[in-house]
């Protein structure tokens, strides 16, 4: 036979404490050495109970965090797309040109007769590397 068993404040506690983390009821029955039916029969509050009570002090945290002085903007933006339902819209980019194609519609010209011939070089040297790694993508 059996030995009855007789809930504590405790046991309640880790039960609820369990169940909030999302173990499993055959595993918290375990941890007590009780049935899962001994366990559904005693505790059935903190079971139906502790993920609500859980999800309500993770919101009451982030939502402190939110709006605190020195606010998460992490938390902040997290609470208003879940909460608030705003979401984040994609900036569409249009890359073709009035045509409708890629091609570029004039060429771009370049003034160079300011620059001295230091500078003259060393962008001769830049357009040199950027010509020759085109064709290495």
């Amino acid at each position: 036979m059996r030995k009855k068993h007789n809930p504590t404040k405790s046991t309640r506690r880790s039960v609820e404490d369990m169940s909030a983390c999302g173990i499993p009821q055959g595993d918290i029955a375990r941890v007590l050495g009780i049935d899962p039916k001994t366990l559904r029969l005693h505790y059935r509050d903190e079971l139906d109970n502790a993920a609500t009570k859980a999800n309500a002090a993770v919101a009451g945290s982030l939502y402190r965090r939110a709006i605190s002085d020195d606010a998460n903007p992490s938390a902040a933006i997290f609470w208003l797309k879940t909460r608030a339902q705003w979401r984040e819209t994609p900036t569409q980019l249009d890359h073709t040109s009035s045509d409708g194609s890629m091609a570029s519609q004039s060429p771009v010209t370049f003034n160079l007769s300011a620059l001295s011939d230091e500078e003259l070089d060393a962008l001769e040297r830049l357009t040199d590397k950027a010509t020759a790694s085109e064709g290495e993508g």
